[in-house]
């Protein structure tokens, strides 16, 4: 075996988030020594940001200001906070003087979808805002401020529930620091609540974002792992990234405690079929009534007409939903987790044996004369901050009112503008790939987008026959082809394999370049692809 087999089976080993810092290197050091220009598409963060709700932020940060100022401006550079009586007729009066600023409009509209159609109190929605926004107050409640979460109940009952009839009233939220603090967050709860166990087993969708495949191998979790893999394909042999009935099926052992899931899916992004969810909508009214279920949604609003697993088994599923894609905001740290009221979780806790409920009574002893009536949800938030700091616990205000604001857009967006527009990009930028690499990617309604996975294999023996693609998985590990485009084409892909996809098959993500920079990243990978059977007929 040559050294460079030998290195890409010890990275093989790692992260694909890992390996991408080696591929950023090769990809770098070959833009330096060619024409070649540096394309990263490893990585899901977007090249946009939604300005309107910025704007509505930063203004609203103006009259928050001086709101402080008018309570106490005796010393220069020294405020104090901020009072809620007339603090809606003050904002009003400011966004009348300030018309024309950017970010006016959408907040006056804001005001009036809460006011009218949610029904909360004009001056504590105004000064919800205005503290809030200081952040002059820890968090509180410390789950999630309240309006803030009325506000995100009626955005997920609209983007993730396709518009859930009631605004999504019955679900509890608790703003999370981005989506990876709710998985942590989860993962540490249930075990911490005698719901997983070492040894107990769970069941993933795969392909699926690293962290589900790697959290549960830690020490601390040791979880017997079954993959629901992704394996249907259609008559013509190529995927379709759903799961055929006898993967699903595997649910069915009532052994299997938890499913996680992304959906639309990370890698392959494709939004779960509606053949695949009725049959798991059936698997746990028929067989596994008690399977906790774990969404993570966050490409959801990249979907068309999207209904997350939280609507169709709300007393099962949380929900994790992350604004860091869709508005661009990654770096603003910005998720909430969503339960029903009525679920599973509280009713398994209340079953559990008497010692285990002593233990949990005296965990959460501190918060409550009742400990045994804490929610779940509530657990959660103490469990994130080790119990003995749940009164300082909660998302930075200031967060929780750009969280908000990201929702209201959408809102009181009525003609569903920046979804269209979120969308049409997306889709421009696959099919850009796609037609350049000289594959063919079949209609799916499906299909999101906001990733491509490729399975070279598929197209190997498609394109060449099964006597190349024995000749290649024969002769170079799966690695070697992101570590090639890296090396001899500055383009940097992630392996699908990291995964838990098929071996041969490499993610992009359409998210991060401009669209004409997919052409020369679909260009490159038909080149690297093109050489190994070049490098096929040498050899025989």
């Amino acid at each position: 075996m040559t050294d460079i087999r030998k290195k890409e089976r010890s990275l093989e080993k790692m992260s694909p988030f890992e390996i991408k810092n080696e591929l950023i290197r090769l990809a770098k050091a070959d833009a330096r020594k060619s024409t070649s220009q540096f394309l990263n598409a490893g990585r899901g963060n977007p090249n946009w940001i939604a300005t309107t709700p910025r704007e509505a932020f930063f203004l609203l940060g103006q009259w928050a200001l001086e709101e402080c100022e008018r309570t106490y401006s005796a010393t220069p550079g020294i405020a104090g906070m901020p009072a809620s009586a007339g603090a809606m007729d003050r904002l009003m009066k400011f966004l009348t003087v300030n018309s024309t600023l950017p970010g006016a409009r959408m907040l006056y509209d804001s005001i009036k979808y809460c006011t009218e159609i949610l029904g909360i109190d004009p001056d504590s929605l105004a000064y919800e805002w205005a503290d809030g926004i200081i952040g002059d107050q820890y968090p509180t409640p410390v789950r999630i401020l309240e309006h803030t979460q009325d506000i995100v109940r009626a955005y997920l009952a609209q983007e993730m529930g396709n518009h859930a009839s009631g605004l999504g009233r019955e679900y509890d939220l608790f703003a999370t620091e981005g989506g990876t603090a709710a998985m942590c967050y989860i993962f540490n709860s249930l075990q911490v609540n005698h719901l997983l166990n070492h040894g107990d087993k769970i069941a993933l969708m795969a392909p699926i974002f690293t962290p589900y495949l790697e959290i549960p191998d830690l020490d601390r979790y040791q979880f017997d792992v079954v993959n629901i893999s992704a394996r249907k394909m259609d008559a013509e042999g190529l995927h379709e990234w759903q799961y055929p009935d006898e993967e699903l099926d595997k649910l069915r052992d009532p052994a299997v405690k938890l499913l996680c899931l992304v959906n639309p899916s990370n890698p392959p992004s494709y939004k779960l079929s509606k053949e695949c969810t009725d049959r798991i909508v059936d698997i746990v009214k028929k067989d596994n009534p008690d399977l906790m279920i774990v969404t993570d949604d966050v490409y959801g609003t990249f979907a068309k007409d999207f209904t997350s697993l939280m609507y169709r088994l709300p007393a099962n599923t949380l929900c994790v939903y992350s604004f860091s894609k869709y508005f661009g905001a990654t770096g603003w740290r910005l998720a909430t987790i969503a339960l029903a009221k009525d679920n599973i979780y509280d009713r398994l806790i209340s079953a559990l044996p008497e010692i285990s409920r002593r233990d949990l009574s005296e965990r959460y002893s501190t918060l409550s004369l009742r400990p045994d009536s804490i929610s779940f949800i509530d657990r959660m938030v103490a469990d994130s901050r080790d119990v003995a700091l749940n009164h300082t616990a909660g998302l930075s205000t200031p967060q929780q009112i750009q969280m908000a604001l990201f929702a209201l857009m959408c809102l009181i967006d009525t003609t569903d503008s920046y979804k269209k527009v979120m969308q049409e990009m997306i889709h421009r930028r696959l099919d850009a790939l796609w037609k350049a690499t000289g594959f063919t990617l079949n209609p799916d309604p499906d299909r999101v987008g906001y990733y491509s996975e490729i399975d070279l294999m598929v197209w190997a023996k498609k394109f060449f026959g099964d006597d190349f693609a024995a000749w290649l998985a024969d002769n170079h590990e799966p690695l070697d082809f992101v570590m090639r485009l890296a090396r001899e084409t500055s383009v940097v892909l992630l392996n699908g394999s990291g995964f838990a996809g098929p071996d041969w098959s490499v993610r992009a993500s359409l998210a991060n370049l401009p669209t004409e920079a997919y052409t020369t990243i679909g260009e490159s990978i038909a080149r690297i692809f093109n050489s190994y059977h070049d490098e096929f007929l040498a050899r025989k």
